[in-house]
This record gives C-alpha cells, structure tokens and sequence, in this order.
C-alpha cells in the first residue's frame, strides 16, 4: 500500500511540471478573412450516390430567416444532364413534427425519392417551419421559398422552373395543395410575386377545408389544426377559410391526383372528395383514387393491404408525374 501512495504522489508531480511548463510556440497561424461577418455554410458538402446514377445532396440550406435555423432541402438529381421537371416532397406529421426523409409506412424513403429521381425528375424534399416554431402562412412560405431557390439554381441542380410539381400527405398534402392553388398570391406570401407557377400536384390523405374538418370532432377542439393557425378552441370562419385549400381553387389550377383510404380516421375521406368535387366544377384536370380497407398513412387490416395500399399510391403518384410533367418535355 505505501508503494501505491508513493507511485500515485511521483505521478501527480510529473503531471503538475507538464502542466505548468510552458507551451511550446507553433508560429502564426492564418486563415482567410472577409471584409464583413460571414454566415455561409460552408461545411464540405459531398453527393450520396444512389442506383441508377442518381445523386443527392442532403441539408442543402435553400433559406435562412432571422430567428431561425437554417432550412433546409435534401435533393436529387439525375444522371442525365437535363434539364427536368422538378418534383417536390413535403413531408407530413400535423404540421408539429414529421421530417423530410419519410412517408407512411414506405420504409426507406430517401430510396423511393432516389428511384423517382432515376426515372428523370430532379425531386427535392424540405424542412419547413413546425407549428411550434411559426404559425400558418409560414410553412406554405417555406415551400414556396424552397421552389424559388431550385428555380434561381436551376443550372447546378439541372431543374426546368417550367416543370414543377408538389406531392405532399396528410399536412403535407395541405402544403401540398396550397403551393399548387396561390401562384403569384401575394396576400399568402409577400415574396411570391413571379414565382414559378406548379403544372402538377399529387396529394395523399390531404387537408383542403379546416372548417368541415373542425365541424367533424365535436365538443371543444384543441387540435394540430388550431395550433397551426393560431387559435384557442375553435378558430373562426375567415381563419378557417384562409388557410384552407379549397379557398383557392379556380379554372386556372394545376393537375390534380388525389389519393385517400376510405377508412382515415385522421383525414376524413370527406376532405379529398370534396377537393375532387371543386376542382371538377372549377374546370381543373383531377383524378382521384380512394382505397378501401385502409386507414390514415394507407394502413391496412394486414401488412399484405398496407403493402398493396401504399404501392398503389407510389406508382399512382411517379405515373401521373410522368403523365402531367415530361408531356412534350424531355
């Protein structure tokens, strides 16, 4: 033992002599310097590779608004030089969570983004402002943001700003919805003003009327809705009416493919019909698919519906886009 405490003692003392020595000079260190404080990312950024020659670049930074984080896209791009359409993803999860890498029961979606991509779409998915963090109009600004940065960019991520088209469930589906029905709506976002107009959309178990969604859960409500648009309880009709698709709707619209399972629980089927309803009277080229058995997210009785549900929907949704986007394009 009183070699121990002696060993331990002799250790303490080299290392308070090496701690006090003094440190030994490595020159004049010089690293770039701006003539003004840079908030640029510049972290290396380096392509994922995926099958069939696609590329992605992930947490590309597409905006950056004073108290906030920087938003950001992840993005893929063909091997082809191009250009082409541009598909664009926004992500559901009740406007308060959710992120850009995933959809229903699709087990890994960065590959089904990746195998759209493969078949001659550049196809972008974003992070938009939560409900926690801003309230509505905010996440239709972020997605219109997000389209206005492809378009400036279009030469490095080989985009056609003349070929867009959204996709989106659930609250992405709303988003989804909103950014194919206000090109150009200034009121929705001041900076829309000659933006690109969407030629497409695909929207799965989508919101298009809060009101008839409030008007389906009685008693007093205090739901992703609400929180969304700023209410206490209920929210009033104007309320309602602005943040509500189906506002919008006019001869002038895009493409619509509508996708739904006939026992949503979460989304009534109610939401997508009444969509399909507006659009016909309105003019608006829609198609519609409603599956039966299945829940929100296309969830079935089994996990054999859930797979036939969900495949579906995909192929519905990359055959449409082909359909509405490469006509008369490359």
């Amino acid at each position: 033992m009183s070699m121990n405490r002696h060993a331990g003692a002799a250790t303490l003392a080299l290392l308070a002599a090496s701690l006090a020595a003094p440190v030994q000079a490595q020159g004049q260190r010089d690293f770039p310097v701006a003539d003004a404080p840079v908030l640029a990312d510049n972290f290396p950024v380096h392509a994922v590779p995926f099958p069939r020659g696609v590329s992605a670049w992930r947490d590309v930074i597409y905006q950056q608004l004073s108290g906030h984080i920087p938003q950001v896209l992840d993005i893929y791009v063909p091997r082809e030089p191009g250009p082409h359409p541009l598909v664009l993803y926004i992500h559901g999860g009740g406007w308060q969570g959710g992120h850009t890498r995933h959809s229903g029961a699709l087990a890994n979606f960065p590959e089904v983004l990746a195998a759209l991509a493969a078949e001659g779409f550049v196809v972008a998915s974003l992070e938009y402002r939560l409900s926690a963090d801003a309230q509505f109009p905010a996440q239709l600004q972020d997605a219109k943001a997000a389209i206005r940065f492809l378009a400036a960019n279009a030469a490095q991520y080989r985009v056609d700003p003349a070929r867009v088209g959204v996709w989106g469930g659930s609250a992405g589906g709303h988003l989804t919805a909103l950014a194919a029905l206000t090109c150009g709506d200034t009121a929705l976002d001041p900076a829309a003003a000659g933006e690109p107009c969407v030629s497409a959309a695909v929207t799965w178990y989508g919101v298009f009327d809060f009101a008839q969604q409030a008007a389906g859960q009685p008693g007093s409500v205090d739901t992703a809705a609400e929180r969304l648009l700023g209410c206490a309880g209920r929210c009033p009709a104007d309320r309602y009416a602005f943040a509500s698709p189906v506002t919008y709707i006019d001869a002038q619209d895009p493409a619509f493919l509508l996708i739904h399972g006939e026992e949503d629980r979460t989304v009534a089927i109610g939401q997508s019909r009444l969509a399909e309803q507006r659009l016909r009277a309105a003019g608006v080229p829609v198609e519609a698919i409603y599956i039966p058995h299945v829940d929100h997210s296309f969830i079935g009785r089994t996990p054999a519906e859930t797979r036939e549900a969900t495949l579906r929907a995909t192929n519905a949704t990359f055959d449409f886009f082909h359909a509405r986007l490469h006509r008369g394009g490359q």
